[in-house]
């Protein structure tokens, strides 16, 4: 059984009617990447058709470390907003693409089942950890590193050796939902913890991108994949599951590996409120 792991994903429905005006990240062109345009095709065709392996040691996962400083240590949702963020980086960055030197490990992984494992870091275990291969995400100063997938029985031991269960995060109230990035919402009555919440933010994350038109895709890459984590209670819970039934949200089924029942929906994203509004 792997920690923290995620499953089966359902994705339903558009995502974003429009680009809209978005500030770029200066230090990037995914509008100039010629093989953005591929690397997105590849998310958006799915997930997990060539199933587990034979050997346990040689299941797929990806490690998601989690920047938690004993002092000081950040908002759970500002976490989760860098852990969607991360995922998703990593998923289209230039060298999981064609040729480049993450593409077979990342095929790999996500042509199996999706499977992430959140671990905690902090001093120097955290400098570590930035050693291996993977990109980081910063939101609201908290910061997550996703690392190449890869066997979850050949992990690299700067990784290994970092804990996954532990310290979890209090929810905290981070003010009114953005308006102009995506918000990822988290079935509060799941009681997830922080690292569990992670996995599923990380898949709802890829899920949304894969939905998007490359164009829109490339927008969202371009700011940098600002995102929102919210909680949301029974009542807004139920109205955002109306959203997913009328092809308006996309929905993460996780499939019960840990912490919650197979089939329980998770985390379900909605696109930018303004650009619905306009």
């Amino acid at each position: 059984m792997l920690p923290d792991s995620g499953g089966d994903v359902v994705a339903d429905g558009r995502v974003w009617d429009e680009v809209g005006d978005l500030p770029p990240d200066p230090d990037t062109d995914f509008f100039g990447d010629p093989g953005f345009s591929e690397r997105h095709g590849e998310l958006a065709a799915g997930y997990g058709g060539s199933g587990d392996p034979d050997d346990p040691a040689q299941v797929q996962a990806m490690q998601m470390v989690l920047h938690l400083p004993k002092n000081d240590p950040p908002a759970r949702s500002d976490l989760l907003a860098a852990a969607a963020g991360a995922a998703v980086a990593l998923c289209l960055d230039p060298r999981v693409g064609s040729a480049g030197e993450w593409e077979q490990p990342y095929l790999a992984w996500k042509r199996s089942r999706i499977r992430k494992v959140a671990r905690r870091a902090r001093g120097a275990q955290w400098a570590a950890a930035n050693e291996v291969p993977g990109v980081t995400v910063e939101s609201g100063g908290a910061l997550v590193r996703a690392l190449v997938p890869g066997p979850v029985g050949s992990v690299d031991p700067r990784i290994r050796r970092l804990q996954i269960g532990g310290t979890d995060l209090e929810s905290d109230d981070p003010g009114p939902v953005p308006l102009d990035v995506p918000v990822f919402w988290v079935n509060a009555a799941l009681g997830m913890t922080v690292g569990k919440a992670a996995a599923q933010v990380g898949h709802a994350s890829m899920l949304f991108a894969g939905a998007l038109p490359v164009e829109q895709a490339q927008a969202w890459a371009q700011r940098g994949f600002a995102c929102a984590v919210r909680e949301a209670e029974p009542d807004e819970w139920e109205m955002l599951r109306t959203a997913v039934a009328r092809s308006a949200a996309t929905a993460v089924r996780d499939a019960g590996f840990t912490e919650v029942a197979p089939g329980s929906t998770t985390v379900i994203a909605t696109r930018p409120a303004r650009l619905d509004h306009r």
